[in-house]
């Protein structure tokens, strides 16, 4: 048998129970110390950064021109600005080749093939950070074996490395933001959460470059949609603005993936050789070497039936087609042809993607034309 407690008065059950809640409180306390700290994001892996060895987004920028298809023009080396007076933060696609649903935060080569093909000739204007972050893989986005916590875990490690970017690079500095597919989806949510209501922040933005995801605005307008207060950019002295578009070279279908949303929104087009609408030329810039060999990314680039010139040069230049931004069908979308002997692409993996593989190529000329102009307006600002 065990002991009897002795009797105990009112003020020595108050104490206890107060000794209790103050137990209590402390043992949430380290529990919730302990959830946290099991649950902060690591320090951030960059794939680019300055100063950074081996960066993939800093290779020599020696073009190939050709003036058409099969005709070299000239050789050019592009000069690099020598003290960029701004940054660019580039958050790549979907291309990891992993098997699981998220991607760990290894340097793959796919990884250093999309900073290549993507964010590696930016560096000539502005100095360069991309995060590895812990993205859907192309098996999961295949195979439809992704969650929503997924997602919001590699929303938070784009997050993560935007608050360090800030905290440690930035200082005070403009930035373009530079995304495609995945990386436009989570640039478009840190536009609207951390950026488009913050004037501060939203000065420091030099432009948005969020291509291949997606970003509406108010049917007729250049606003509303995506963000409340960041608009298309319509001219090439505009500051603080979005550029975004999905390719296709032909109708999009009633099915497609990009370039359709639900009314009242549409899916912004904005064509950075003609920002205030009209057909242009596109100045399209490609590496001249294949994108990470056995990688379902190179496949689908070789299924788009367009193999570009692999000169001795890094880079192969020209301008291969023309592009106008189109809402036949009530998508808005960069409807481009084939032009100076340029065969043409197929759709890739099939029509509801339409050319969603080239979009950052098929008129980067265009858009480093306009970063360094916005580069310059930036600076009389300051």
């Amino acid at each position: 048998m065990y002991p009897t407690p002795a009797p105990r008065g009112p003020d020595t059950i108050a104490r206890m129970a107060s000794r209790a809640r103050l137990l209590l409180t402390l043992a949430i306390a380290s529990a919730l110390a302990l959830a946290l700290a099991g649950s902060a994001p690591a320090k951030t892996t960059w794939l680019c950064r300055p100063g950074l060895a081996k960066n993939p987004c800093t290779p020599s920028l020696k073009t190939t021109v050709y003036s058409s298809w099969n005709q070299v023009s000239r050789v050019v080396t592009p000069k690099r600005v020598r003290r960029p007076k701004i940054d660019c933060f580039y958050v790549y696609p979907t291309v990891s080749n992993q098997p699981g649903p998220l991607a760990t935060r290894a340097i793959d080569p796919e990884l250093r093939s999309i900073a290549l093909y993507q964010a590696a000739r930016y560096s000539q204007l502005c100095r360069v950070y991309a995060p590895v972050y812990r993205q859907i893989t192309v098996p999961a986005l295949n195979g439809g074996g992704f969650t929503p916590a997924n997602q919001a875990r590699a929303y938070g490690d784009v997050v993560a490395a935007w608050k360090e970017y800030l905290k440690r690079f930035n200082h005070g500095r403009g930035v373009v933001l530079i995304g495609h597919s995945q990386g436009t989806f989570h640039l478009t949510k840190l536009v609207a959460q951390r950026i488009d209501r913050k004037p501060a922040l939203r000065k420091r933005l030099v432009s948005a470059i969020l291509l291949g995801g997606n970003v509406t605005v108010r049917a007729g307008r250049d606003v509303g949609g995506s963000f409340d207060k960041v608009r298309a950019c319509r001219s090439r002295s505009q500051l603080h603005c979005v550029v975004a578009f999905s390719t296709f070279d032909e109708a999009p279908p009633a099915n497609a993936i990009f370039g359709r949303t639900a009314a009242p929104d549409q899916v912004l087009c904005t064509n950075p050789a003609a920002l205030r609408g009209g057909a242009a030329t596109l100045d399209a810039i490609m590496p001249s070497e294949p994108f990470a060999p056995g990688t379902l990314i190179a496949l689908g680039i070789q299924l788009l039936g367009i193999d570009f010139p692999h000169p001795a040069t890094p880079w192969v230049e020209g301008r291969s087609f023309s592009g106008e931004c189109s809402t036949e069908g009530g998508a808005g979308v960069l409807r481009v042809t084939a032009i100076n002997g340029t065969p043409v692409p197929k759709p890739s993996p099939d029509a509801t993607w339409g050319l969603h593989l080239m979009d950052a190529n098929v008129a980067l000329g265009d858009l480093l034309s306009l970063v360094r102009a916005q580069a310059a307006a930036y600076a009389r600002t300051r």
